[in-house]
């Protein structure tokens, strides 16, 4: 079969924990050796989140005040090399062979997201942190809970634009990391691309591609269990099954679940085959069918 595996960037690096090179690595290797004996039984391709590192890329680039900032298409660019990489590094350190694709993401310049940023990135602030950000800079925030999040513009995708190449490496027998970070967003100017300051939706970009290499499964790992009702309240619970239908009476974060329903929706509906949502560190279980939250076409 082939599957398609999304990993969010937060599952990488999960809340609380700093923005350090060797705990990514730590995340990268584990979610390696969680994935690895999958892709002995079928062909795998990963599409990884980069909010957190992305985020992390933009503060850096800020702070050298001798050049302008690089924009976010570049910093797109640096985030799917060095998170590819490790990832790469990890599958191969288990036997498997890996290659990271650098992805371009063809988008709508005229996309409405560019009118309200939704996509977190970088790391989560207090109130005064995110006061003071907002004094010194034109950043827009999210809250979640008691802390902030940058925001950034998420453009939907439209097309995988190295297409041919993920499938000749599919065929080849490689594990696939290929549209890192939601890939790099472009837009198509009289036959030509240009790149453009926005952080595409990994989970959307994982759907785009699983429709355009026929995948038979659909996975979006992340650092919750699945899908819950009433997030983020004493009463919340989880959802084992729910069909698109279903998903119709409920209204998930935008910028956090929103997109990873979306995303398995519009899969799904596509397609005809289910979607998966649950913990990275529950794949097996996932696969049995003993956890996440699994959304099909009908009840």
């Amino acid at each position: 079969m082939r599957i398609v595996i999304a990993i969010g960037g937060n599952a990488l690096l999960q809340k609380g924990e700093p923005l350090e090179a060797d705990i990514l690595k730590y995340r990268c290797e584990k979610a390696a050796e969680c994935i690895a004996p999958l892709a002995k039984k079928h062909n795998i391709v990963i599409v990884h989140g980069n909010g957190p590192q992305v985020g992390l890329l933009a503060l850096q680039s800020a702070s050298y005040k001798e050049t302008a900032p690089y924009p976010f298409d570049v910093l797109d660019a640096e985030s799917q090399g060095m998170i590819g990489y490790m990832l790469q590094q990890a599958f191969m350190n288990t036997g498997t062979s890996a290659v990271s694709l650098l992805t371009q993401v063809e988008i709508d310049g005229n996309d409405t997201a560019f009118e309200s940023p939704s996509k977190p990135i970088g790391p989560f602030y207090s109130i005064d942190e995110k006061n003071h950000l907002e004094k010194t800079t034109s950043w827009q925030f999210i809250q979640r809970g008691e802390q902030f999040r940058r925001v950034v513009p998420s453009p939907k995708p439209k097309r995988i634009i190295e297409l041919s190449a993920v499938n000749a490496l599919i065929e080849s027998g490689h594990l696939v990391i290929a549209a890192g970070g939601g890939g790099i967003p472009c837009v198509d100017i009289d036959g030509k691309l240009h790149g453009v300051e926005a952080v595409v939706d990994k989970d959307l970009s994982a759907a785009c591609l699983a429709l355009a290499i026929d995948a038979d499964e659909f996975i979006i790992l992340t650092d919750v269990d699945g899908v819950y009702e009433g997030w983020h309240t004493p009463n919340q619970q989880l959802i084992t099954k729910l069909s698109i239908m279903d998903l119709q009476e409920h209204i998930f974060e935008t910028g956090s679940m929103g997109p990873k329903v979306e995303a398995a929706c519009q899969f799904t509906k596509a397609s005809g085959k289910s979607s998966i949502i649950g913990h990275l560190d529950k794949l097996n279980a996932i696969i049995a069918g003993d956890s996440g939250t699994t959304i099909t076409v009908s009840n």
